[in-house]
């Protein structure tokens, strides 16, 4: 999460991304790497007549790959918020798509859902329109950033 304060009275900026822990050129390294191994894993075994192994093997990478496919997919997700003036904007990016939702600053809320306990979640509310945000926040930076975006909306610049 950065959030930093624009500087200038009344604006405020956060931009929240994922957690990628691995680059794109790192999570290529650890698929091949898993390939690597399990292959010749499983030629040791078709070797000793557990040829029945292969497939299993085949499959196994297969469904790695789909999930290393949706991690790669998602790697650039990210939300942002910006309070300039009196509008507020929210822009996501999601598996290349954006979205944009722009509020007016004095009539914006921010809403805090409490689901379970230990689960928040954060939406801004104008007009009777709601929109969630918060996705790449842990728990405890979503009730900061609550504080700290209904303290931003309320001063009004």
């Amino acid at each position: 999460m950065d959030c930093t304060d624009a500087g200038a009275p009344g604006e405020f900026l956060l931009v929240a991304r994922r957690n990628n822990s691995l680059s794109s050129a790192g999570r290529a390294l650890v698929f091949a790497s898993l390939v690597i191994l399990c292959f010749a894993i499983s030629v040791a075994f078709a070797f000793h007549g557990a040829w029945l192994v292969l497939p299993f093997a085949g499959a196994e990478m297969l469904v790695l790959f789909v999930a290393f496919r949706c991690i790669e997919r998602h790697a650039g997700d990210f939300e942002s918020i910006a309070i300039k003036g009196d509008r507020v904007l929210l822009e996501r990016w999601e598996t290349g798509r954006a979205s944009r939702f722009e509020f007016n600053r004095f009539w914006a809320q921010v809403v805090v859902h409490r689901s379970a306990p230990g689960h928040v979640t954060l939406a801004l509310r104008s007009h009777g329109r709601e929109v969630e945000f918060g996705r790449h926040l842990t728990e405890e930076q979503r009730g900061v950033l609550a504080s700290t975006l209904s303290r931003q909306l309320r001063s009004g610049g």
